[in-house]
């Protein structure tokens, strides 16, 4: 086998490849496309955000309610772990940290 087939079999090869990366791009594209369409989540924020800012816009909240407040108790738990904990749960859960409102965190032992 000379050089220029060896070439051409190598491109032709970088090209089948490629173009399956393409496809596969396509595909979760899509895929993600209509998993936002039925995701309840995303409606269920937008409703919640639709409650609350006509009441902080005709100042019906106080601060204390936007901020949050109370004692949370951590059980076993430093406060950097419990941090994190609650950043996590308010990622995950799409409700921004001011509106979560946490009681107790404990480390659960095995």
């Amino acid at each position: 086998m000379d050089i220029l087939t060896a070439l051409k079999i190598s491109v032709s090869g970088f090209f089948v490849v490629f173009v399956g990366l393409g496809l596969i791009f396509l595909s979760i594209k899509v895929l993600t496309m209509i998993i936002s369409l039925f995701d309840k989540s995303k409606t269920r924020n937008n409703e919640i955000s639709q409650e609350i800012t006509p009441a902080v816009e005709t100042n019906q909240i106080d601060d204390k309610d936007i901020v949050g407040y109370g004692e949370l108790k951590l059980f076993g738990v430093d406060e950097k772990t419990a941090a994190m904990i609650m950043a996590i749960v308010s990622d995950e859960s799409k409700i921004s940290l001011a509106e979560l409102q946490f009681k107790s965190i404990r480390l659960l032992e095995n």
